[in-house]
């Protein structure tokens, strides 16, 4: 299959080039300077050269904290972006995969089970508000679509470019006597590595829909944490805090694990838990 990969250089796009090619599928990566999701000419003068018959798109903006002063940016990339591209992806006959994120959820709180794909959304801010916009513009304009919610991605890539939590987490761990990390927010943080193994095989199904895909388990921020800690070997003191405490300028889902049995079911993969995904993460 030829596959086109938008956002190729983040951490979630090189581990799945890297695995679709090893599949054997012909794979284009488009970077940011290769194309611009906002634009639906710049959509159409990229995908006219690479031809794909599936898109996958990873880029997003991201910047949870600033977009709730500027959410008409974070609308831009994430809701007028992917409706751009299922336009254009309806309109030639392409299948259109979206990454979107746990951060639809967050409105019950009093949520104790992972959601199911049929459970209502109830965002808490305007990067998860624009995240679901974009999922609903995807499902509503392109028949052939994967619309795939995840949480928390960390991958090789983020060793050396950006970062994720866990390299931060490493990083402060070794900089600081003591952290002070939330320990109020329930999700799965989940591996590109085993990300893109799900996607790869969820690909060779053409089986379409909406799909919640983590690695399994629940945990905290503070958990992951100290599970980190514990498995690098570093010695820090620390403390758990409250979303209130850290008093970000954006709220959080108190409880955002999702079930990723739907997946499971129809690749008949079994997605490694979180602790496994982290420490393979480290020893590599």
């Amino acid at each position: 299959m030829k596959i086109t990969v938008i956002g190729s250089r983040g951490q979630l796009g090189q581990d799945l080039t890297a695995r679709l090619a090893g599949e054997g599928h012909q794979v284009s990566g488009l970077t940011h300077q290769q194309i611009s999701i906002e634009n639906a000419s710049s959509i159409a003068d990229a995908l006219a050269q690479t031809a794909p018959e599936l898109v996958i798109n990873t880029a997003a903006y991201n910047k949870v904290d600033l977009a709730e002063s500027e959410p008409e940016v974070a609308y831009a990339v994430n809701a007028l972006g992917p409706r751009n591209l299922a336009l254009y992806c309806q309109q030639h006959q392409i299948a259109l995969m979206q990454i979107s994120s746990d951060y639809v959820f967050g409105l019950d709180l009093s949520r104790e089970q992972g959601y199911r794909e049929q459970d209502a959304p109830g965002p808490v801010s305007a990067y998860g508000l624009s995240k679901l916009a974009g999922e609903y513009f995807v499902r509503a304009l392109c028949p052939q679509h994967y619309v795939i919610r995840t949480c928390g991605l960390y991958g090789k890539a983020g060793k050396t470019g950006n970062g994720n939590f866990v390299e931060t987490m490493l990083r402060l761990g070794q900089e600081r006597d003591s952290l002070s990390i939330i320990n109020d927010q329930h999700c799965t943080p989940t591996s590109t590595r085993d990300l893109s193994e799900a996607l790869a095989r969820l690909i060779a199904t053409e089986q379409y829909g909406l799909y919640h895909v983590t690695n399994r388990g629940q945990t905290t921020w503070y958990e992951l944490a100290r599970t980190l800690f514990e498995i690098a070997g570093i010695e820090v003191e620390t403390q758990p805090i409250t979303t209130e405490q850290y008093n970000a300028a954006a709220d959080r889902p108190r409880f955002s694990v999702l079930d990723s049995s739907h997946l499971e079911q129809v690749t008949r993969f079994e997605i490694p838990d979180w602790q496994t995904a982290l420490e393979n993460y480290i020893r590599s």
